[in-house]
Formats: structure tokens, sequence, C-alpha cells
């Protein structure tokens, strides 16, 4: 594959594949975005010109859609409104984009006979009891709880439509929550970070038992890299690094990190729908592809995480006001 076009590249899992694939390969990157809030052109400063375009843009522009995908090998759909909070307080924008948009393009790769693959979330399989060892597989069954992840597993089914229907040559990827650089400060691990950077004590839903399934960013592209060079026409993915934490440990560490003592967070009211564990079994995609994951110390990786906004302030330091006056809204 020569050249792909990559959805929602501006944003922080999207940003982090068009670094990751341009630094392993000699491959031409177009990135779509349509700079939202979440997106910004800064996280693609320093990539080479000569094999990197940026185009704002919506993709639910089927005209724009699908001038850029005849001209393309592949497509990369990240593009997707992706927070739980902002789904329950405003749903429409995640059925513009997480359904229509990505009918738009899988409209276009069918009728330019482009490669496909879909980014997705595990949440479109709801949740697991805190204290059971079950993990999601590629056959769990759909039980989204919220706007977001219903939208999104809606996205994941229309795939699935037009690999049957029409022959698409799709894949879709499930992955656990992601964590790294160039991250908005919205989501849960850089809001505690910058908060912390910031002087205030971090604040945990409910009692913090909540668990998710962490994994660096750069084990995700690399994962999506091996998918799309390798994975089966019409198959499902799991990407998944083994990181289960809850919400309460990983601030802990954190705390830990910038010497302060474990215990200086506030518990305040959980959210409606409020998932409680995440876990992925990724044994499918190590078996066929031979994919592994390279952050597997979870301490580490956080560690660099940590260092990286520290280092990064100029990035990050925009988004925070109106981040917190919007939480601070919510009473959170």
């Amino acid at each position: 594959m020569q050249r792909i076009l990559v959805t929602g590249g501006a944003g922080f899992i999207g940003c982090n594949f068009v670094h990751y694939i341009m630094e392993h390969g000699s491959v031409h990157v177009t990135v779509l975005d349509k700079l939202t809030y979440a997106g910004n052109e800064s996280s693609l400063v320093g990539l080479p010109p000569e094999r990197f375009e940026f185009i704002k843009g919506d993709i639910c522009d089927s005209v724009l859609v699908d001038r850029l995908t005849a001209s393309v090998d592949a497509v990369v759909h990240f593009a997707a409104e992706s927070h739980n909070d902002n789904s329950l307080q405003d749903p429409r924008p995640f059925m513009d984009t997480n359904l229509l948009g990505t009918y738009t393009l899988i409209e276009a790769a069918r009728k330019h006979g482009t490669r496909f693959h879909h980014i997705s979330t595990d949440e479109v399989y709801g949740d697991l009891a805190l204290d059971e060892p079950t993990r999601f597989t590629e056959d769990s069954v759909y039980r989204p709880t919220s706007p977001y992840s219903a939208t999104k597993a809606g996205s994941d089914l229309l795939v699935r439509a037009w690999v049957r229907s029409f022959g698409l040559r799709a894949t879709i990827s499930n992955c656990s929550n992601n964590y790294g650089p160039y991250q908005h400060v919205e989501k849960f691990i850089p809001r505690q970070i910058t908060n912390l950077l910031d002087g205030h004590r971090p604040r945990l839903y409910g009692k913090g038992l909540n668990v998710r399934d962490w994994i660096h960013v750069e084990d995700h592209s690399s994962a999506v890299a091996a998918i799309l060079e390798r994975g089966r026409i019409g198959e499902t993915y799991l990407i998944g690094a083994d990181g289960e934490q809850s919400n309460r440990t990983v601030v802990e560490k954190l705390l830990h990190l910038v010497g302060q003592p474990s215990d200086a967070y506030d518990l305040v009211t959980d959210r409606p729908g409020h998932d409680l564990r995440y876990a992925i079994d990724s044994t499918k995609l190590r078996r066929e592809l031979g994919w592994r994951p390279l952050f597997e110390d979870f301490d580490a990786g956080l560690a660099a995480t940590v260092q990286w906004y520290q280092e990064n302030e100029d990035w990050w330091r925009p988004q925070k006001a109106e981040t917190e006056v919007k939480y601070a809204g919510q009473g959170h």
C-alpha cells in the first residue's frame, strides 16, 4: 500500500498512528479531519511534507470523501465522536459522525474497491462484572450502554453488512482504553495528570472501582498496522495489552509519580450508565498476526506519559481552561 487516507488523523489515536506508519514505512498519508475541539493539527507537526497531506473536512461530505478515496490504496477510519460524557449531554453529533460518516466512507470504499479498516472500541460490548475472570472476545455479544457506544456498535454493524452484501474489503478492530501522548485533556488519564500539574486534586466518579483495560497508543498503532497488512478480510480483531487497572489505582499511581500521598483525591457523584469493567482478550490478534505489545509494563508507560505532559504544556494548555469549565458545569 503506497497511499493511505487516515480519517480523524489529527485526533489522539489517529495522529499517533500517522506518526507510527510514517516512521515505519515509506507510505504517503493523507489526513482528513474536521478539527473539532478534539482534533489538533499541531499533533502532526514535523511529518515529512513530501509524504504527508492534511485536509480539513467532514467525513459526511460525500463529494470530498469520494475524491479522496479514489486516490488511495486504503482508508483507515479513526474519526469519531468519542467521549461518553459528551454523548450523554448531546447525542446528535455522535449519530452524525459515527453512523452517517461511516456510511459515507464505506460507500466510497465500495465504489472504488478500496481497502478499508474500521477502528472501534470495546465499549460496544457493554461491561463486565468486577469480580469475574471473563474478558471480551470477537464473539462477545454487543450490549452498548451509552449513545457513544451505541453509535460505534452501529458503525461496526454497517461495515460488516457492507462486507457481506457488497464485498467491501474491510476489517474491524475493537480496542481497549488508550493512553499516551497527544490525548485531549478531557480524557481520564490526561485530565488527572494536568490537574496534578496545576496543583488540583484528582476527582473520581463513584468509588473509583471501575476497571479499564489500558493500552499504550503506540501499541494500538502497531496492531492496526499489522491488521491492515496481514488481517483477513471480513474479520474483527480485538486489541488489548492485558492492562486492567481500576480508576482509583491509576490515580494512586499518578499521585505517586508526582510525589503526592496516594489518597490525595476526591470522590464525586458517579455518571449515569458508568460501565463497571472492560477487559480484552487479544488472543486472535496475537495468534494469527504475531502481534505483541511493546509497553507491557503499565507503570513505565504511565511514567512516560506523565513526562510527556510535563514537557509539552504548550500543546495541552490551550485546551485546559475550557475543559474544566465544562466539567464544572456538570458538577465534576
